[in-house]
């Protein structure tokens, strides 16, 4: 009889511990996954992060990779998203790994159960685990429905991040235009004088100095995730910048300052106004 009522008691707490997690979840729209997990050692490394992707969408869960470029929502309201985590567990014999959920606040929303592999290949013992720990998600069936105390956090705040991403896209816009006026006086500078080429000669070898002595002072800077993007860290480590994401891919809004940052080939180059003028500067991030 005693044995009955534990049993009892236990089945209804994990029925209740389902239901919460079910209401919990169903309250976000979007789930994030990043591009590489922390006990990994490159990117997307045994397409795990791939398959957790392909695992949340069969479960009925719109995935975003974090390299992805974000809905306009997503980005007005970094609180519509959870942000997925797989976390490897200590095991001698096995592999185990676990799924974990947080929100906008870092509060920790969901957590499977541990999944376990033998397999000695680590690229199909991590599958095999990685789907066992995803079978947490069969007890229930998600399916958004809208919470109006996470939808407020997009509301104070929508209109100044819809005028921000306009204000880049112009200035994206102007830069792109102003290159064209670059070239076409390039293309121009051909007829004129002898003298004149000569000036323009001289003029663009002083400017290639300049971009030589600046790329040897390119900074190091390391990427760590933050709300809606990332902060930015010398080897201090300090924080140098705080950057945001955009509905653009590989353009980032910079925190406090009238600025933006961009990927140029292998670099990044941050640009801002300084007394009215247009900076630029170039940097090497490792994210």
């Amino acid at each position: 009889m005693k044995n009955k009522i534990v049993l009892l008691f236990i089945t209804a707490v994990l029925a209740w511990n389902t239901a919460k997690a079910q209401t919990n979840i169903n309250d976000y729209k979007y789930v994030i996954v990043p591009n590489t997990f922390d006990f990994l050692r490159e990117p997307d490394q045994y397409r795990l992060n791939t398959l957790t992707k392909l695992l949340f969408e069969k479960h009925g869960f719109t995935t975003i990779m974090e390299k992805d470029t974000f809905p306009d929502e997503a980005i007005s309201n970094g609180c519509l998203a959870l942000h997925a985590d797989v976390l490897k567990e200590s095991g001698v014999f096995n592999s185990k790994l676990k799924i974990e959920l947080k929100d906008c606040q870092n509060n920790i929303v969901f957590v499977s159960n541990i999944g376990k592999s033998k397999e000695k290949s680590y690229e199909v013992a991590y599958n095999l685990a990685l789907r066992e720990a995803f079978k947490s998600f069969d007890t229930f069936k998600y399916q958004y429905k809208e919470n109006e105390k996470i939808l407020s956090y997009g509301k104070k705040d929508s209109q100044e991040s819809i005028d921000e991403i306009e204000k880049l896209k112009e200035e994206i816009k102007s830069l792109k235009e102003e290159k064209e006026v670059i070239t076409e006086v390039t293309n121009e500078a051909v007829s004129v004088k002898k003298e004149d080429v000569k000036k323009t000669v001289q003029k663009e070898i002083v400017v290639e100095n300049s971009v030589k002595k600046e790329t040897k002072d390119i900074a190091i800077l390391y990427a760590q995730k933050a709300d809606n993007g990332f902060q930015l860290v010398d080897s201090t480590p300090k924080v140098l910048y705080k950057i945001k994401k955009t509905g653009m891919q590989n353009v980032y809004l910079v925190e406090g300052k009238d600025a933006i940052l961009y990927q140029l080939n292998s670099n990044w180059v941050l640009e801002y106004y300084d007394n009215g003028k247009l900076q630029t500067k170039t940097l090497t991030i490792k994210f």
